[in-house]
Order: structure tokens, then sequence, then C-alpha cells
């Protein structure tokens, strides 16, 4: 099976946005850690990258760091990687899933990203439904934010 391949819906968190920039700049955003780091995570998180090989096998370890406090340990690996349509990455850190990121030209200026979390069952998946919909909401109002300092 394919990272990109679903087992079923019930174990997924499906979070989409259509944005006003050309694909290749939201590709950049989720693909350029010097972008990535300003904004990925819900709102007031803060990132410390520590490694970032964007190529198929290569790792992306970071630490999210709360607002209030807490610091989030994250090691990945990309799985699939296809300019500038798809970025795919598994997480070695828990809770544990694959992530798969599409990228859909809607017009020359807007782009529809499709951020997928696969987990193994549902059960898994269901454990963090409840908050994680919300916070992903704010990662996406944060990556608009972003795309305007690329634009």
């Amino acid at each position: 099976m394919k990272e990109t391949e679903s087992i079923h819906p019930d174990c997924e968190i499906v979070t989409t946005r259509t944005v006003n920039a050309p694909r290749a700049i939201a590709y950049k955003a989720w693909s350029d850690p010097n972008h990535l780091k300003n904004w990925w995570g819900p709102a007031g998180f803060t990132n410390t990258f520590h490694e970032f090989e964007f190529e198929v096998g290569g790792k992306w370890s970071f630490t999210m760091h709360g607002p209030e406090k807490g610091n989030y340990i994250n090691s990945c690996e990309f799985t699939e990687i296809e300019f500038p349509s798809l970025i795919a990455w598994k997480r070695f850190s828990q809770p544990l899933f694959r992530v798969v990121v599409t990228f859909e030209e809607v017009t020359p200026d807007q782009t529809k990203i499709i951020f997928r979390q696969i987990f193994d069952t549902a059960k898994e998946c269901n454990k963090i439904r409840p908050f994680v919909e919300d916070k992903n909401e704010e990662n996406m109002d944060r990556l608009e934010m972003e795309i305007v300092v690329i634009l």
C-alpha cells in the first residue's frame, strides 16, 4: 500500500483549506524549514527544528514549545515527496500516524490543501480527534499568515 492510500475513513483526520496562493508558494510554506517553523502547530506554539532533510527517507526532528508550558518532541521521516503536489511523512513519536498533504491547483492563484492524518485504527484516531480538528484549523490559519510573508 502506498503511503497516500487510506485504510478507512474512520482512521483519518482530514483538514482542508483553500489558500490564496499559487501551488508552488503553498508547497514552499510546507517544504522550506525557514517558513514551516514559523507556522507549524496550533496558535501560540513555537518550534525548534533540529533536523530537516527534505527528501524521501529524510528525517525531520523538532520540538514544539507550548505557549504556557510543555515541550513536545517530534520525530518523523519523509516517505513521499512530489513537487508541487504531495508531501508525506511518518511519525515515530506518540501519537503514531502518517501524514499526507496534497496541493491541488484551483486557479493559478488559489491552492486547495488537503492535510490528512492517517492512523492504524479508528480507536487511535478517535483518542485525539476531539481536540485535534480545532487545532488543525488554527494551524491552517497560521499557514495563511505565513503565505502572505512568502508572497
